[in-house]
């Protein structure tokens, strides 16, 4: 399992030619932006107008993600896919052909509908540049899929607006042909890629779409609230954009201002946290060995508060020098700055990308993309909510009212809103603080990411896990039960982190009672299970429970030997597998850990000894997994003997 990496499905048709569509999507439209600054300074148009213009031009373009994202979910539902990644480059190749007529007549006004077009084409593209994944990658591709998308988006946003800024430097007076001709050439290459997309059917073909896109958005948001770790998945992706917007929006300014620098500079800064980003992304399969990680979650969220708060310290004031180039810049000894924007960026990626890859993974395929179109909804508000907020808090205060009445010699007096007047490094302080409270939030509202992190550093820490089997026998779809040995305490997080799909574990109903720790295995979902002279109505409800799981498609994990071993060796099985599979005759997994009983979570130390420093930090640990044998043959003799021989025992 853990000699695969993401990279090899770059080799892969099943995804590369997505890959190339949507990177090149993203490259186009950060070409075409940045191509409408570059004409406004070739046209020397005063700068209230290129004011008015680059204000005006991202509103044309988040606007049609408000107005029709509701639709563009129903459409990607019932559509197949393939087929409707061709549509959508077929109408990036006419909104082009109308934005190059722009370009060549320099007409601002038809180059903004044409903007507004683009935005309508992301629109419609968004849903299924995240809904097809889960239908052409392997639960266990997913972080690693999720993880090159990321990437890919962030160096082609950097790339483009590079390409769309120098078009009219390099072209010089045949700029406006340039521009026109890259945009229509660049539709064109993404129309041809869309082709060899493979077919991927539509997830639900027979929805019938209601063609009015308010209450659809409105549904759509609500689909995209209703299960709460989706929910605030959601939240956290939105937050994201959020504390993007503000900080790259601050980039020039910055440079300029606090760095002593120029645009040079701040396409510099740009860079760095691009960079970041996408190697950010790309680290997530790694960290998470091909499981959907939600543990690194947490950990992007404390890298990006502090990261974001030393931005502040490190350059609280305005700089001494001016013009520095980025040669002069880094000469200078700005490392502490260059890791700051390098260092938010990569805790960015470690962020974003298992959120998605939980949003894909926990929701019905029949309802992803219009829950990825709530989705774009939400992060449209955010977006916008950024630019607001990061407008206003650098103000010292907002003048409201003030006018004459109409027809009338009364007026209205002005009132003056107090705003706080933040500095640039103080508003990346500030927004250091609300991540910090933002995350809190979500944490605690679904306390499973939080969790999910602090066994994710203890099982990194101290064990090295070498996995086999798990990836080609665990179900990647649908109901399968997972029997294994039980040697320590921790065996539930080893087999976790190995396993890509989420498990309900069956559990000793005092452990699962204990104060202080009931909370945590209820927000893990573990199914509390007596013996039937202990308490007949638990061993009852832990067998209906279970029932319930494996009805609804989920995997259930179980130790069929009833407690920890006393002495290394596996005890024998007990009959409670055999009742499951008599309610509920699913696949069964039989799988075996190894080098645990060394484990200071094992009975091999007391109570007390248990409280000594591990005899071993990265000890190794082994899980194998065998063939799933059919629900209905299994017994508890046969799992048993199956379990010993993975282990490596005799039968």
């Amino acid at each position: 399992m853990m000699g695969h990496n993401q990279f090899e499905l770059l080799g892969q048709r099943r995804f590369l030619p997505f890959f190339l569509v949507q990177s090149l999507g993203a490259f186009n439209d950060n070409v075409y932006r940045q191509a409408i600054i570059a004409l406004l300074f070739f046209l020397g148009v005063s700068s209230e107008q290129r004011t008015l213009y680059t204000n005006l031009a991202p509103a044309l373009f988040i606007l049609p993600y408000f107005l029709f994202s509701g639709l563009a979910g129903q459409i990607a539902e019932k559509l197949e896919k393939q087929r409707l990644i061709r549509i959508t480059t077929a109408m990036e190749i006419g909104i082009m052909s109308v934005a190059a007529v722009g370009f060549l007549t320099a007409n601002m006004p038809l180059l903004l509908v044409a903007l507004f077009g683009t935005g309508l084409q992301s629109t419609l593209f968004g849903p299924v540049k995240y809904s097809i994944l889960p239908s052409v990658l392997r639960p266990e591709e997913l972080t690693g899929g999720n993880g090159l998308v990321e990437m890919g988006t962030s160096m082609s946003i950097l790339l483009g607006m590079i390409f769309g800024g120098l078009i009219f430097v390099v072209a010089g007076q045949a700029g406006p042909e340039a521009a026109a001709a890259s945009i229509v050439v660049l539709a064109i290459t993404g129309n041809l890629i869309s082709r060899m997309v493979p077919r991927v059917e539509a997830s639900a073909p027979d929805l019938k779409i209601n063609w009015n896109p308010f209450p659809e958005s409105l549904k759509a948001l609500r689909l995209a609230r209703r299960q709460p770790a989706v929910r605030n998945s959601i939240l956290g992706i939105s937050w994201f954009w959020f504390v993007g917007t503000v900080l790259t929006a601050q980039l020039p300014t910055y440079a300029e201002t606090y760095l002593g620098g120029g645009s040079t500079l701040y396409l510099f800064c740009f860079v760095l946290f691009s960079v970041g980003t996408g190697v950010g992304s790309l680290l997530c399969e790694k960290l998470s060995r091909r499981t959907i990680e939600i543990g690194l979650v947490p950990l992007g969220a404390i890298g990006m508060t502090v990261f974001c708060a030393d931005l502040y310290f490190a350059q609280p004031g305005p700089a001494i020098a001016s013009g520095l180039t980025v040669r002069e810049f880094v000469a200078a000894g700005n490392w502490r700055i260059i890791a700051d924007l390098t260092l938010i960026g990569l805790f960015a990626g470690l962020f974003i990308v298992p959120l998605f890859a939980l949003v894909q993974s926990r929701t019905p395929r029949e309802e992803l993309s219009r829950v990825i179109a709530g989705l774009n909804i939400q992060n449209a508000g955010f977006i916008v909510l950024a630019a607001m907020l990061g407008v206003l808090l650098q103000r010292e205060s907002l003048a409201i009212g003030g006018m004459a009445l109409p027809m009338t010699d009364l007026r209205i007096p002005a009132w003056t809103l107090p705003l706080p007047g933040l500095t640039i490094p103080e508003l990346f302080l500030a927004l250091a603080v609300a991540n910090a409270g933002v995350s809190i939030l979500i944490f605690t509202l679904v306390p499973e990411f939080f969790l999910r992190f602090l066994a994710w550093i203890y099982v990194s820490i101290f064990y090295r896990v070498s996995i086999t089997g798990v990836e080609e026998h665990v179900p990647d779809e649908g109901p399968a039960l997972l029997v294994c040995n039980h040697v320590s305490y921790m065996d539930p997080l080893v087999i976790s982190a190995a396993v890509p799909r989420p498990i309900r574990f069956v559990m000793y109903y005092k452990i699962f009672r204990i104060p202080g720790m009931n909370w945590v295995f209820r927000a893990h979902r573990a199914i509390p299970i007596a013996g039937a002279r202990e308490d007949p109505a638990v061993m009852e409800a832990a067998f209906a429970e279970v029932k319930a799981a494996l009805d609804a498609g989920e995997l259930v994990c179980i130790f069929p030997e009833g407690a920890l071993t006393k002495d290394g060796e596996i005890a024998k099985f007990k009959g409670g597998v055999e009742r499951i599979l008599e309610r509920s005759p699913v696949p069964v997994v039989p799988m075996a850990l190894t080098g645990l009983w060394d484990s200071m979570w094992s009975r091999r130390d007391s109570r007390l000894g248990r409280l000594r420093v591990p005899r071993r930090l990265r000890a190794a640990v082994g899980l194998v997994a065998e063939a799933p044998v059919p629900g209905d043959t299994a017994t508890a003799a046969s799992l048993e003997a199956r379990v010993r021989q993975l282990r490596g025992d005799r039968p």
